[in-house]
């Protein structure tokens, strides 16, 4: 074990011995060595005091923490980590069972993996690195996965192209790295639906929606439901089994709508109830009428960068605005940010404008997360990406 060293500047080690998983480049005061993008460092104060090991990168967050001791990072150490998250899930009831085979295995710093995602599609695990680091230890990675998780992964596709940094040129190509092309249904809370980790966005579905699609689910009963930004129409075909008088999934993406029908048709085959449409977000409330009472607003998200996050605000408060001038007197509203920069406070205070804009009263019913397969690790509170609040409209 031969890493080379990341000295810190004079009490730039306080973040670090508070287990905050990140070293920032301004905390640097000196690099012994001359590591390369995604090789693996130890850090050190300016005393020389061992803190920390992890991944090297070239940009703002300049190491990604993998251990607090000085440990060699091995198969030994991602067999650990992925059967430690493997073992949470199980404790959950998310893993292997007839009721749910759907579930993110690996959750980035949550879990103690800075930069990697797994989630599981039945038995096809779907891995999307975000760090150069997790890109070349992909491998390494697979075999961990194998160890751990046995006969249940038949297949582990690599889905990085999109979020992986772009400067660092990596030419790398999406593909699988064990078992072949499988198209395989899988299951979320008994009902089933097709994933496209191939082309679809993230990983294919949007695993961190399932106890907030199974809270929409209880609401729905006699409703008039509109899924905007439906995507591969999970809270539609929830909606449905709880009992929706008709539910319209609506978005910009033809792919989206194209998969959205295929789920419902998987679980509600020629169930005359559900319609889809592709249309811009913002045409198709403005033009829609007060024929709905329960809502969803789940859009993609509206900053990625602080630089942003001023305009995404505006986004938020415009959506929201609309949707409490439409919605029907007694309707419900299921609104979210998924944007880490987005804090909990921001996304409240954008939502309270646009119901005081409306000057209709509200009222909170639920103030939603991320399930508990996305954990958020103590130390490391930019984990809470996903907000949501459920809102009862007069």
């Amino acid at each position: 074990m031969n890493y080379c060293k990341v000295i810190l500047k004079p009490k730039k080690e306080e973040s670090i011995l508070r287990f905050h998983p990140w070293v920032f480049s301004g905390a640097i005061q000196s690099i012994k060595g001359k590591p390369e993008e995604g090789d693996v460092v130890e850090v050190y104060d300016c005393n020389q005091h061992f803190l920390a090991v992890g991944h090297y990168q070239i940009g703002s967050i300049t190491v990604r923490i993998l251990s607090f001791e000085q440990i060699e990072i091995n198969n030994s150490f991602w067999k650990k980590r992925i059967s430690s998250a493997y073992m949470l899930r199980k404790s959950l009831g998310l893993a292997g069972t007839e009721i749910n085979d759907t579930y993110r295995l690996i959750h980035g710093e949550g879990d103690l993996l800075p930069g990697l995602i797994i989630d599981m599609y039945a038995r096809t695990a779907v891995m999307q690195a975000h760090s150069v680091g997790m890109h070349y230890s992909r491998c390494e990675i697979t075999e961990a996965i194998k160890q751990v998780l046995g006969d249940s992964v038949d297949n582990i596709y690599y889905k990085s192209e999109t979020t992986l940094p772009y400067k660092a040129n990596l030419d790398n190509e999406d593909g699988y790295l064990y078992g072949v092309q499988s198209n395989e249904i899988a299951i979320e809370n008994r009902l089933r639906f097709f994933v496209d980790w191939h082309k679809g966005q993230k990983t294919g579905f949007f695993v961190d929606q399932r106890d907030n699609r199974s809270l929409l689910e209880h609401y729905a009963k006699e409703r008039s439901v509109l899924n905007m930004f439906c995507y591969t129409g999970g809270f539609s075909f929830y909606a449905m089994r709880g009992g929706a008088k008709l539910v319209h999934s609506v978005d910009s993406s033809s792919k989206a709508i194209y998969l959205t029908k295929k789920n419902v048709d998987l679980n509600f085959p020629d169930d005359p109830r559900h319609e889809a449409f592709v249309e811009d977000a913002f045409k198709y409330l403005e033009k829609m009428g007060d024929r709905y009472d329960l809502v969803i607003l789940d859009p993609p998200a509206f900053a990625k960068h602080k630089n942003v996050l001023r305009n995404a605000l505006q986004g938020y408060r415009k959506l929201n605005a609309i949707a409490f001038e439409k919605i029907r007197s007694g309707g419900i509203l299921f609104t979210f940010s998924c944007s880490q920069v987005v804090t909990k406070e921001n996304f409240r205070i954008a939502v309270f404008s646009a119901a005081a804009q409306s000057g209709r009263n509200v009222r909170i019913l639920h103030q939603l997360t991320q399930p508990a397969d996305h954990p958020v690790n103590i130390y490391h509170p930019e984990g809470e990406y996903l907000k949501g609040l459920v809102l009862y409209v007069e």
